[in-house]
């Protein structure tokens, strides 16, 4: 798995100021989601990795401070989870679009859109009793960074900026990456980008990031989501023209635990969801 996983504890102590400003504006004077009636017991899942547990305690604290009695199931894997979610052990977690289609059918074809993604994955969740509610804008997937020197060197904003430029530059990342779609054959199609010089390393892991960092390679491959772009002053090259699948962070929900109330409070949490705000959770976990 690509990310590392981190406690709960921080997960939740990170997510208390998002959690918030999304519930700022949810209750009515006089205490409001916490009034009105008894309210269904829900769990909330989340995978064993940081980004799911940070979302995850999101879901959970919005919902228990509308009245909802909850339960945490973290530390799972989709493998795990999503029986558990069918069977109704767990009521909502939080997914990634264009992952979970190809989770549910590796044959399905995604694209960058998530609208698309989304209308293909519907009716095959509905078949195990699951549906996704709004994606959010947040996205994590692949993303080819450079540092802010070469970026000012040769003016590099976003991949399609790479063009006239890869054939003096170093491309760092996965020993897979010359056969996946998404890394070297697909820079090649989409963006008529072919490098200098491909250097294997690993999945956006330490070998990666040390290598940009000093400088062996000049474009590397990590994640949009990955803190240490942050942390280094890094540069995230924009996906100009679509090569990466629509990775949207998206609720995913057992259709018999649906609660309408639920529903729009986590669609609210989508809504004020980034790439550029989990970037920073992530980097503070």
């Amino acid at each position: 798995m690509r990310r590392f996983r981190n406690s709960v504890l921080g997960a939740a102590l990170l997510a208390l100021a998002l959690v918030a400003a999304a519930c700022a504006g949810e209750e009515e004077p006089g205490g409001g989601g916490q009034q009105g009636g008894a309210k269904p017991s829900l769990t909330v899942g989340a995978d064993n990795f940081g980004e799911s547990e940070i979302l995850g305690e999101m879901y959970a604290q919005v919902l228990e401070n509308a009245g909802y009695d909850i339960s945490r199931k973290f530390g799972t894997t989709r493998e795990t989870r999503i029986p558990a979610m069918e069977s109704g052990e767990i009521d909502v977690a939080p997914e990634y679009l264009a992952t979970l289609l190809l989770f549910v059918d590796p044959e399905a074809e995604v694209s960058s859109d998530p609208q698309a993604v989304a209308a293909t994955l519907e009716p095959l969740l509905q078949e195990k009793g699951l549906a996704i509610l709004e994606p959010s804008e947040a996205i994590d997937t692949n993303a080819f960074v450079v540092t802010q020197e070469t970026a000012d060197t040769h003016s590099l904003a976003a991949v399609s900026d790479l063009q006239p430029v890869a054939g003096e530059l170093t491309l760092g990342g996965p020993p897979e990456c010359p056969e996946r779609p998404f890394c070297i054959p697909g820079l090649k199609e989409t963006y008529g980008i072919e490098f200098g010089e491909f250097v294997p390393l690993d999945v956006g892991g330490p070998l990666t990031i040390e290598a940009l960092d000093s400088g062996e390679i000049d474009v590397a491959l990590l994640f949009t989501t990955q803190s240490v772009i942050l942390d280094k002053g890094w540069v995230l090259l924009e996906d100009d023209k679509g090569l990466q699948n629509a990775d949207n962070i998206t609720p995913l929900w057992n259709t018999e635990s649906t609660d309408e109330e639920a529903e729009g409070l986590l669609n609210d949490v989508s809504a004020t969801l980034t790439s550029e705000k989990m970037l920073e959770l992530n980097g503070r976990v």
